[in-house]
């Protein structure tokens, strides 16, 4: 079926474009008329050959935000949700999203729920999606829904590319000081090996172990290579299993250096995300749930299906939080209070602001500590090569004078 470019301007007079697939151009003209749009162009889109390798045109967050924030407008405007899924889809630039909101468009057009059709796609739309539509539905207010949706995934992507942000440097600076050794132990302290032993004599310690780690280094590089390959697969492994993830997020969340920040970061998504359940109209234990399943960390997501467990059983939220000892007291005494307000749904938003910024603190506190300690760190190494190799230089000049 062939693509169509369109372009049109509102009632307010912004400029819209976009792609449509349609059998000719009246039906463009038909599926446009129904957005009001005025001075409309229409042309053919030129066949385009597309080259798809494995492994790429995937659906990233930023993609499901637009989808989101546009389908809020649509709905909003009053059109048919089969209509807007229509329109939303055939528009995407991105192939494997389009071929997904087909199968949603289907499925909602065969009498399904909108909430059931997206839960057929958990690796576009998680729980979280799904749950909040489905909220959304049931209250009349999917466009309100959705726009608080695109808000959430906004700001979790911008917390995650905050952490993210605070790990960039210091392991660029890592690669380059395990680069620079290995080359100079490879292929520079050879050189100085056969140099010294022209010259004879006994060579200073710093430099015999250099050399002999050089030597090691030559005849068990492959097998060091393969070791480092088997311990992140083994890595992986442990990880990936329940106990193991468990050990390994209760170390990390202790940690000196990086357990306050795994722990900020776990409380501004634990907030946010139950904020936004809550004043979507998401039942309390339902929200618990889904917020437990999208945690990110097992020791968080154990104190919260621990919290739910308890509020089951008729207790409030604040004992359970503070027995599990992972929140810190001032964020239990605040959803204690916005609990005993009515308000809990705009107390746990206010957290997740304040653990914004927070992170943001922490995130730049850690790198201005870290960028000096790798500095030194990449100095120490380099420089201390350079001494260990010129110790026999000097020595040597010295018995000449």
């Amino acid at each position: 079926m062939p693509v169509w470019v369109w372009e049109g301007r509102t009632k307010t007079g912004e400029v819209k474009r976009g792609e449509v697939e349609a059998p000719d151009e009246g039906a463009v003209q038909q599926r446009l008329r129904a957005m009001a749009l005025a001075n409309v162009k229409i042309k053919k889109k030129p066949m385009q050959i597309n080259f798809k390798l494995p492994g790429m045109g995937g659906i990233s967050n930023k993609d499901i935000v637009i989808f989101t924030r546009q389908f809020a407008t649509m709905i909003d405007a009053g059109l048919p949700l089969v209509q807007c899924l229509d329109i939303l889809g055939t528009q995407l630039d991105n192939l494997a999203f389009r071929e997904v909101l087909q199968k949603v468009k289907a499925k909602v057009e065969a009498g399904s729920t909108l909430a059931d059709a997206l839960g057929d796609h958990p690796k576009v739309f998680d729980t979280l999606y799904v749950q909040l539509v489905a909220a959304g539905e049931i209250g009349g207010i999917l466009d309100t829904i959705l726009n608080r949706l695109a808000q959430y995934i906004e700001k979790n992507e911008k917390l995650k590319s905050k952490v993210k942000g605070a790990m960039v440097y210091p392991s660029i600076v890592l690669v380059v000081a395990v680069g620079v050794t290995v080359v100079l132990l490879l292929f520079v302290t050879p050189t100085f090996e056969k140099m010294f032993k022209d010259f004879g004599g006994a060579m200073p310690a710093p430099t015999q172990i250099v050399i002999d780690l050089s030597k090691w280094l030559q005849h068990y590089i492959l097998y060091l290579v393969a070791f480092v390959i088997a311990a992140i697969f083994a890595f992986r492994a442990w990880v990936s299993w329940p106990k193991g993830r468990q050990q390994w997020d209760s170390f990390t969340i202790r940690t000196p250096v990086f357990g306050p920040l795994i722990r900020k970061v776990a409380v501004a998504r634990f907030t946010r995300t139950l904020g936004t359940m809550i004043s979507s109209g998401v039942p309390i234990l339902d929200a618990l749930e889904v917020v437990a399943k999208t945690a990110g960390n097992s020791v968080v997501e154990k104190a919260i299906r621990y919290t739910k467990e308890k509020i089951s059983e008729g207790k409030t939220i604040v004992q359970p939080l503070a027995e599990t000892k992972v929140f810190p007291p001032m964020v239990v005494q605040m959803i204690g209070v916005g609990e005993a307000t009515g308000a809990m749904d705009q107390m746990l938003t206010k957290i997740a602001d304040f653990y914004d910024d927070e992170v943001d603190a922490a995130v730049a506190a850690l790198t201005s500590m870290i960028e000096p300690i790798m500095m030194v760190f990449l100095g120490a190494v380099v420089g201390g090569f350079l001494v260990a190799m010129y110790l026999p230089i000097f020595s040597i000049a010295g018995s000449v004078k």
